[in-house]
């Protein structure tokens, strides 16, 4: 069994997936006054389209939303469709506003 591990790295200004210890992906963000900008997020390709960018993503989120009062701007297309598809995270890109 594959151990998972999303680490906030503010250092790097990223939330990075670890699977097995192994940096497998990461969402990169700015932030830019009340708001936090996330810009990218990528998997390695030999492990894509098995949910672990929705993994990273929602683990992301829900560390914003608990530590934060920040609100989410989805400038990364897969992070943006993935809030349209994922309804009680849309709160996150109005709160404040």
């Amino acid at each position: 069994m594959m151990t998972h591990e999303v680490r906030h790295e503010p250092e790097h200004s990223r939330y990075a997936l670890y699977v097995d210890g192994e940096n497998v992906g990461v969402a990169d963000y700015r932030i830019e006054g009340d708001d936090i900008l996330f810009t990218h997020t990528e998997v390695a390709p030999a492990l894509r389209n098995e949910g672990l960018g929705g993994e990273l993503v929602q683990a992301a989120l829900d560390d914003v939303r608990a530590t934060t009062d920040l609100t989410v701007v989805p400038l990364c297309p897969f992070l943006a469709a993935w809030v349209d598809d994922h309804a009680d995270y849309k709160e996150l890109t109005t709160r404040g506003r």
